[in-house]
């Protein structure tokens, strides 16, 4: 799902979980939903966090200094730690002691990691080839997917039954997809196969530099350096699956997206918050904005290009960053402040009940002002979600 490389530097971080919990994935120690942001202690978390991915019901947390811990659900061996056992607080992955990891992703019940030799592991569910070994098995510990041992792997997405990998090459970065494929989520010609248990690389995307990769659902979608991002794989708002990657319709240039199971989000160089897709999630909750949505969803489809809508109720604010569980949404607002929106039935939204959202609301995390925090990052995963704050220098991913 969300994935993204280590590179923040130390300092004081605070760090909050709410929603579903039923499986430990909010690493409270307890297994229930948490309607209200619970602070985690500090002690849970042996360097400060770089990076989150939340995944259907675990996470995986990559450390400064490339260490990996997981916790929630490992029944299918997700966890990495050699077994098939849930876990409710953080525990190291030891078989990356002595690795450097810089990126991590948490798909429904797969992970990956890529070390910074450019090695790509996985583990969890295998059973559609979304591990990339050539065989449709589980692995309870990380395998190295030796299809990339003579290439350098940059980044890793994992969605719900497919996989995604980014890769350096003498011809430029390569997208290649492997897992379930019959949304189109990985972007090959082969649309009728059900699965490929090998990386396949994605066509329609040579012509591009790309510069990050995001899975989630039968979804899949490509940023590139110049900002433009492209989806494949189920279609949204009810039109027919994309089996090839298509670029999104945006008057701006685009800096960050983020997919869920029936809607995407995308950030704009200049903090705008773009949507398309989805039912529960503000921009299409009224009929007739959908109507006129998929009317102009239709007529883009001849030009190859997908339409977005402005989420609203923001006007004049400036957005640093969005994020996209299985169906509901997060933002972080300049001041530092924490929006959300969406399903909320296991309190993801946490404002203290279950009720949906269709429009950005405030989520309280302490009395604390906001702009004291050097950097705030939101995580979505299926039904719960993450904050981290953070205080003293960063620098980007």
């Amino acid at each position: 799902m969300e994935t993204r490389m280590e590179g923040e530097e130390e300092g004081k971080q605070e760090v909050w979980s709410w929603g579903a919990g039923t499986d430990g994935q909010l690493a409270t120690g307890s297994l229930q939903d948490e309607l209200l942001p619970q602070l985690l202690s500090s002690s849970l978390f042996q360097h400060p966090i770089s990076f989150l991915s939340c995944g259907g019901a675990h996470v995986i947390a990559l450390l400064h200094g490339g260490k990996v811990l997981t916790w929630g659900r490992g029944a299918s061996g997700q966890l990495g730690h050699g077994d098939l056992l849930s876990c409710s607080l953080p525990k190291p992955v030891e078989f990356f002691q002595d690795f450097v990891v810089i990126c991590v992703s948490a798909g429904w019940n797969h992970s990956g990691f890529v070390s910074d030799k450019g090695c790509l592991f996985t583990c969890g569910d295998g059973s559609f080839g979304q591990l990339g070994h050539g065989d449709l098995k589980s692995q309870c510990t990380p395998l190295i997917v030796s299809y990339f041992v003579s290439r350098r792997v940059n980044m890793i997405a994992c969605g719900m039954r497919h996989s995604l990998a980014l890769l350096e090459g003498p011809s430029g970065d390569q997208v290649y997809g492997f897992g379930s494929a019959k949304r189109g989520q990985l972007g090959i010609p082969y649309d009728k196969a059900r699965y490929m248990n090998t990386p396949q690389c994605t066509r329609g995307l040579e012509d591009n530099n790309v510069m990050c990769i995001s899975a989630n659902g039968d979804h899949t979608a490509a940023l590139s350096t110049d900002g433009h991002m492209y989806i494949w794989g189920r279609g949204f708002t009810g039109t027919s699956d994309i089996y090839y990657p298509q670029c999104a319709v945006s008057s701006t240039s685009l800096s960050q997206m983020g997919l869920g199971w029936h809607h995407a989000l995308v950030l704009t160089v200049k903090g705008e918050v773009f949507m398309f897709g989805g039912t529960r999630h503000g921009v299409l909750s009224d009929p007739q904005k959908t109507s006129m949505l998929k009317k102009a969803t239709q007529d883009a489809e001849e030009s190859n290009k997908i339409v977005m809508e402005r989420v609203p109720g923001l006007d004049g604010v400036k957005i640093l960053q969005v994020a996209a569980g299985a169906e509901h949404s997060a933002l972080v607002k300049e001041d530092g402040e924490v929006m959300t929106w969406g399903w909320g039935e296991h309190g993801q939204l946490g404002l203290g009940g279950t009720c949906d959202q269709a429009m950005p609301q405030f989520v309280r995390l302490s009395q604390r002002n906001s702009k004291q925090y050097t950097t705030t990052k939101a995580y979505c995963g299926s039904g719960f979600t993450f904050v981290i704050r953070r205080h003293g220098p960063t620098s980007p991913c």
